[in-house]
């Protein structure tokens, strides 16, 4: 669906070029994620900081961030039709769209004590939940899941995440991990690009699903050798090349968007 049918002004050339990729990005990210049948409607959030340019000198408090307009699906957002807002959540510009404060309070959180989280992502995908309500979380069954396992924290479930005394609390079971399982919930992911949080994301959610059809399977199942988790990151960045997996990958997934649902650069 573009902009024009939603009746949303472009704001191409109207932010800075830095904020403009960004918002392309993050427009893409929201629709990878309707397109991979992770979205729960309009109830999750992607959110990425503004980059700050050179002459900037704004403190972390005053930092700005963009997030989907409140009511439009994920896979008609574009990069005009995002709102940006302040830490709180409030509206700093003039979008049309409202936009869901208590949404921003899990991502308000991770962006203010996680500087080098420039996004954040949340999604609420069946098997992610399912895997969340299990005790025993995420187990050690595949090659995926030792890369989420090197990096992964639990945050317990406190109801829907209204509070700000909750924050606290979630800022420490995420520590300085980059994937975090919100138990009976969902899931978590942060990065330093909008690329890199979505790949971690896409990886989170395969690992929760070859667990469930594993173990729907009924048999045995034979876990990986702590010793081989704990060298886990190495091997990522050796069979990436030390470029990651975001950079790899990004540019195809931007290729296929394009083919099967463009308008998101709008």
């Amino acid at each position: 669906m573009s902009a024009h049918h939603l009746n949303i002004p472009s704001r191409f050339g109207k932010v800075s070029d830095a904020e403009w990729q960004t918002r392309v990005d993050l427009a893409a990210a929201y629709r990878l994620v309707a397109a991979f049948k992770w979205d729960d409607l309009v109830f999750t959030h992607i959110s990425a900081r503004v980059p700050i340019s050179e002459s900037e000198t704004k403190t972390e408090s005053e930092s700005e961030f963009l997030i989907n307009p409140y009511g439009l699906m994920f896979e008609e957002i574009t990069a005009s039709s995002l709102v940006k807002i302040d830490v709180a959540g409030n509206k700093l510009d003039d979008s049309p769209f409202p936009v869901n404060p208590a949404g921003f309070t899990i991502h308000s959180a991770v962006h203010s004590a996680r500087h080098d989280a420039h996004c954040v992502v949340h999604t609420h995908a069946l098997n992610g939940i399912a895997v969340s309500a299990q005790k025993g979380g995420v187990l050690p069954i595949s090659q995926q899941s030792i890369f989420v396992l090197s990096s992964l924290g639990y945050h317990d479930y406190e109801g829907v995440a209204l509070r700000e005394d909750e924050k606290p609390r979630l800022i420490h079971d995420l520590g300085k991990n980059n994937y975090l399982m919100l138990r009976n919930h969902g899931l978590l992911t942060c990065g330093r690009t909008v690329a890199d949080a979505f790949l971690n994301m896409y990886l989170f959610e395969t690992v929760c699903t070859i667990q469930v059809r594993a173990q729907a399977g009924g048999g045995e199942l034979h876990l990986v050798d702590p010793a081989i988790i704990a060298t886990a990151q190495e091997q990522a960045r050796v069979a990436t090349q030390g470029v990651g997996a975001g950079p790899l990958t990004w540019p195809g997934l931007l290729r296929r968007l394009n083919r099967q649902n463009p308008g998101f650069d709008t």
